[in-house]
């Protein structure tokens, strides 16, 4: 008998009778109740894909918690189901368009539902498979975990995917840019349509032109045959250009055109024709400095900066270390069978300052994974030790030390969103302006003082 696939049904309380079991034939239904904060784990749904969005019983105050569910489950497509048309309602039309690809009224047509949905979890399946090729397993995970890192680039990238608007992505080599612009791509009006990566530091430069926006064929087809550019391929979607600080000076100015009108002009054609694509650019480097230096077009930084996110080296998010551990082990496969981490081998990761970031943790793993002679992977394995680690179970790797990471990084966050004013910095964490100081007393003895909302340096 066929497995059935994973259906998250997520509703308002007195909403769950919506269920029908045609749906219950072809799906394992896990429903959730969106009036009631996500718990920390998602129990049951880890494999799902597709989820529907019940709001026919919506609360008039409507709800706090819908965005947080949606952003735990981060499911690739929502479907949702309404007591009438949107255009009827420009509450429960805000909620589809910001979050569903379809939509469906009552009475429910379980069959067209169970259509829709299964073309759906076939669309999100062919993604996952053709996404990243070479698969590297740790951009599957690169934006999983709960830490405040992590979860503010999320949001970033959330609310960016709502706008057409160039985005750069900039972090260091292997923090998962590459999967940032998919995550922006997915969560788009334009998630349908095609995306289209260009690996900047593998264009040649004599072929820029063709490869980006193709050529016109020779009429009678002897010299040169017609090609499409990669630019016309994304039309009606997503461009990525990955690592654009590789540009070359004179590709820049290729592209300039481009980024400026929306147009193309095909090598050996009489004229420009227009394009609809949505640009995602990403870089190793900030291209500020390299504007600064004049390695890199100050014009077309400025066409693609406007909207930018920095994605965190894994340094600054160890507590997601064991989900993108745990997720890379369990999607490389090798013929002596599956591994696991031992406890301290997870310390050992965790304390690691992991330069090449997530790509030199996918490598350690797959490493210790044919070295270790067990099926759990030891400190050893993973060929740490050599590095000077300490030794797993030192002081600095306790719940106290990761509480006190997160709470620093808190008061960093919200101070920078607050333009350094307390009070405000306070009501963003909704605390109390005295909690606020206590905790600034806590880890910085010598931090700034308030003078009328700002705070500036202590002198004592």
């Amino acid at each position: 008998m066929k497995e059935q696939r994973p259906l998250v049904w997520l509703s308002a309380a007195g909403a769950r009778d919506q269920q029908n079991p045609l749906l219950s034939a072809h799906w394992s239904i896990h429903s959730f109740d969106m009036t009631e904060p996500p718990p920390f784990a998602l129990a049951g749904s880890g494999r799902a894909r597709v989820g529907v969005l019940d709001l026919s019983v919506y609360p008039d105050e409507g709800t706090p918690y819908l965005d947080q569910w949606i952003e735990a489950f981060r499911l690739s497509y929502w479907v949702g189901l309404l007591p009438a048309s949107p255009s009827e309602d420009s509450r429960l039309g805000t909620l589809i368009s910001r979050h569903c690809t379809d939509y469906h009224h009552l009475p429910l047509d379980a069959d067209r539902l169970n259509t829709v949905l299964g073309h759906l979890w076939g669309m999100a399946q062919l993604h996952a498979r053709t996404d990243f090729e070479p698969h590297d397993s740790y951009q599957d995970a690169a934006l999983e975990g709960g830490s405040q890192a992590i979860r503010q680039a999320r949001a970033m990238l959330r609310r960016f995917a709502k706008t057409h608007e160039p985005v750069l992505i900039s972090g260091e080599s292997g923090t998962g840019k590459d999967a940032a612009a998919r995550f922006i791509h997915r969560h788009s009006s334009r998630r349908t349509q095609p995306f289209v990566a260009v690996n900047c530091a593998a264009l040649p430069l004599p072929l820029t032109q063709s490869e980006l926006f193709g050529q016109e064929g020779d009429p009678l087809g002897v010299s040169v045959s017609a090609r499409r550019g990669r630019v016309d391929a994304a039309d009606g979607g997503t461009l990525l250009l990955s690592g654009i600080d590789e540009l070359h000076p004179e590709q820049q100015s290729a592209i300039l055109r481009f980024l400026q009108e929306g147009q193309i002009e095909r090598v050996g054609a009489a004229r420009p024709h227009k394009v609809d694509v949505r640009v995602i650019a990403t870089t190793a480097r900030p291209l500020k400095n390299l504007v600064e230096t004049g390695a890199f077009r100050s014009d077309v930084y400025y066409r693609l900066g406007s909207l930018e996110v920095q994605l965190p080296p894994l340094r600054d998010r160890p507590e997601d270390i064991p989900v993108i551990a745990n997720h890379i082990l369990a999607n490389t496969h090798t013929t002596f069978g599956a591994r696991k981490l031992s406890t301290p081998a997870l310390q050992s990761l965790a304390q690691y300052h992991w330069p090449g970031n997530l790509r030199e943790l996918q490598n350690r793993l797959r490493q210790a994974m044919l070295l270790s002679e067990s099926a759990m992977i030891e400190p050893a394995d993973l060929g740490l030790a050599e590095l000077g680690m300490a030794v797993p179970g030192q002081a600095g790797l306790t719940l106290e030390a990761f509480r006190a990471r997160a709470d620093q990084q808190a008061l960093s966050c919200s101070l920078a969103l607050s333009h350094q004013n307390v009070t405000a910095a306070a009501r963003i964490l909704k605390i109390s302006r005295v909690s606020f100081y206590r905790l600034m007393d806590k880890y910085d003895p010598h931090h700034t003082r308030s003078h009328g909302g700002k705070h500036h340096r202590s002198h004592q």
